[in-house]
């Protein structure tokens, strides 16, 4: 099994079973509402202290090596930018009432999605009033984008030529992460964005390799690892006058930061959850089953499908490709369920990854189900994988992997760099953020039926699920009018 998926997911494993649940923003304020059969699992709150815990000396001074005092405070898209004594870029007017801290990785996809949807109005409606001053801190996850510590490098280099340019450059990375989250070495394209910034490119490749710049990026990441953080992104505000300090870690929408800072301004304490709505199915489960009109066979959360988009059930299936009891289910008891309830158009199937920590190959596999998915094959993939799961598990590895691969006919031209490269990883890591707070053990199944979900854990006899199925269907049919 490669080493790169083994190393990135063990660790992704680690920090994703051990509670940063409310990460991705499709699960940030629901959980799965369940039957009266089953246990709601709510997510965690975040967490608050009354207390400071951050320095609150905001100061214009200079902290990168090669900068000046005329370049430590500028001027970006109309409010002040510059470094703080900590050495943390920032964003907004030093007297601002309530200063945000984003712990921030720029090849992490959650961190993306709060740059486009969120920062956007909180630059609007805060940070250019004066209320709020956004202090940025490094914290590239290497386990999850070893390569994203370049771009942070990067980013302190252009600063260290124009204070202002940084945050062009952290928009830059941000607007155009797909195109270099992929790529073994970045290093040539950070450089093609900052040579965009018109900044002097013998002085930036200089920076790049300089101690002081990478112990400036280590030193960010030191104070989350301090502050308990495993998660991007993650927040902590900070009201200036007493110090009292809350923290948010994932991708909330704006709601949710603005319910805060309001809080914060008004002088009170901030929520500690987000404003209660009615228990609600999460994106995977609710609005993002809807098929693709894009990919054909995959929900609109990116999840394969088997059987009719209109079926009374749909069962939503948590899986690692080296878990025995889930091969266990997929070559003795889905058959059946196939014939009985799939074919018949009564349920619909849904594939979800969650390769274990303790399965070292299952995330290559997964990975290359995804792969195999751009070629319309998950499925066949899918079923070999399991069909020869002690052949890879224990022996094999790429090589095996690919021969399988090769013997459903896949186009290997294409398969085999996207299975390589970081393309199929990407795609198993939305399934993890899923399952976190809800789903810990495999095979787990969700069951959902008219806007509520019941979570059945472990693999079945064949006689014992389809009596499951049977007893939702009659539930559904005695309902009806």
């Amino acid at each position: 099994m490669p080493t790169r998926f083994g190393v990135a997911l063990f660790f992704t494993m680690i920090l994703l079973l051990t509670g940063f649940a409310g990460f991705g923003e499709r699960v940030s304020s629901s959980m799965v509402a369940q039957s009266s059969t089953s246990t709601v699992t709510p997510l965690p709150t975040p967490r608050q202290t009354p207390t400071a815990i951050l320095p609150t000396a905001i100061l214009p001074t200079a902290i990168l090596p090669t900068a000046t005092p005329a370049q430590v405070v500028a001027t970006f898209q109309g409010v002040s930018a510059g470094f703080t004594t900590e050495g943390n870029p920032f964003l907004g007017s030093l007297d601002a009432a309530v200063t945000l801290h984003e712990y921030s990785d720029y090849l992490c996809p959650f961190c993306a999605r709060h740059f486009r949807e969120t920062y956007p109005l909180l630059f609007e409606n805060y940070i250019a009033s004066g209320d709020l001053l956004l202090v940025f801190h490094d914290f590239p996850l290497a386990s999850l984008h070893p390569t994203a510590y370049i771009g942070h490098r990067a980013a302190r280099c252009v600063a260290a030529q124009d204070v202002a340019a940084y945050w062009a450059m952290h928009d830059l990375l941000f607007e155009r992460q797909n195109e270099w989250n992929r790529l073994p070495d970045p290093t040539a394209f950070v450089t093609a964005l900052a040579a965009e910034l018109k900044v002097d490119a013998d002085a930036f490749a200089a920076c790049m390799d300089a101690d002081d710049v990478a112990a400036a990026v280590d030193g960010s990441m030191a104070d989350g690892d301090a502050r308990g953080f495993n998660a991007t992104p993650s927040f902590v505000f900070e009201r200036l006058e007493d110090g009292y300090t809350f923290e948010l870690i994932g991708a909330y929408p704006f709601s949710r930061f603005a319910e805060v800072i309001d809080a914060l301004l008004a002088g009170e304490e901030a929520p500690a959850e987000p404003t209660p709505e009615p228990p609600q199915l999460p994106y995977w489960a609710g609005e993002g089953l809807a098929p693709d009109p894009n990919r054909p066979g995959f929900t609109l959360a990116g999840d394969p499908y088997k059987g009719s988009e209109d079926a009374l059930l749909t069962i939503v299936e948590f899986s690692d490709f080296q878990c025995p009891a889930c091969a266990q289910h997929v070559l003795e008891v889905q058959p059946t369920l196939d014939e009985q309830f799939v074919e018949s158009g009564q349920v619909r199937w849904v594939f979800k990854n969650l390769p274990l920590r303790m399965h070292l190959q299952a995330p290559a596999a997964a990975a290359a189900a995804e792969c195999a998915g751009d070629q319309g094959m998950f499925w066949e993939l899918h079923d070999r994988l399991f069909e020869t799961q002690e052949q890879w598990a224990i022996d094999g590895g790429d090589d095996e992997i690919l021969s399988l691969a090769a013997a459903i006919k896949l186009d290997l031209k294409s398969f085999e760099p996207c299975f390589k490269g970081r393309s199929g990883l990407e795609r198993v890591l939305p399934d993890l953020y899923d399952a976190a707070g809800i789903i810990s053990s495999t095979p787990t199944f969700v069951i959902i039926a008219e806007g509520s979900g019941t979570i059945v854990n472990g693999a079945q006899q064949v006689n014992t699920f389809t009596e499951i199925i049977d007893t939702f269907i009659r539930r559904i049919d005695s309902s009806k009018p």
